[in-house]
């Protein structure tokens, strides 16, 4: 249980970190604007990603008939 909670403690460490060196390189850097423009990519990829998937899922899955309950009388 202490090396799950070891690696929870970093992943949250890490996360806030990684926060701070984002909103440094958003605002004080001169790379603010490949930083926004790889943030709104990456935004739309993972979108659209998503939306594509959802259409494959339905598109190869077989559409299985509606259960009917049937009264036993």
């Amino acid at each position: 249980m202490s090396k799950r909670r070891g690696i929870g403690i970093m992943i949250f460490i890490l996360a806030i970190a990684a926060f701070f060196v984002y909103a440094y390189l958003l605002m004080l850097s001169e790379w603010s604007p490949i930083v926004l423009q790889l943030t709104i990519l990456m935004v739309v990829g993972g979108v659209l990603g998503v939306v594509s998937w959802i259409g494959y899922m339905m598109a190869t899955t077989s559409a299985k008939p509606a259960s009917t309950i049937t009264d036993d009388d």
